[in-house]
């Protein structure tokens, strides 16, 4: 099964393509812009709390039967710093 790839940061809804260098993700895909991985979240993820690594760039070849997301995931509450555990 391939990563879904997803167009957007959860966070700012910032486009984030497929050939993006700008997206990283979760284990589980939560995807965010590096500025809101960075900034806002310190690294890790705010729904898991999982590390934030940069999400791999899939050959244009490859999306022709493998194609991105177009499901836009956005955070109704937005997001916020985890708070230390």
């Amino acid at each position: 099964m391939a990563l879904e790839l997803r167009p957007n940061c959860e966070c700012c809804d910032k486009d984030l393509p497929p050939e993006s260098l700008d997206a990283v993700m979760c284990s589980f895909e939560c995807t965010f812009c590096t500025d809101c991985a960075t900034d806002t979240l310190g690294g890790f993820c705010p729904n898991c709390g999982g590390e934030l690594v940069r999400r791999p760039v899939r050959p244009a070849a490859k999306l022709v039967n493998n194609p991105a997301s177009t499901k836009r995931v956005l955070r109704a509450e937005g997001c916020k710093a985890l708070s230390a555990a």
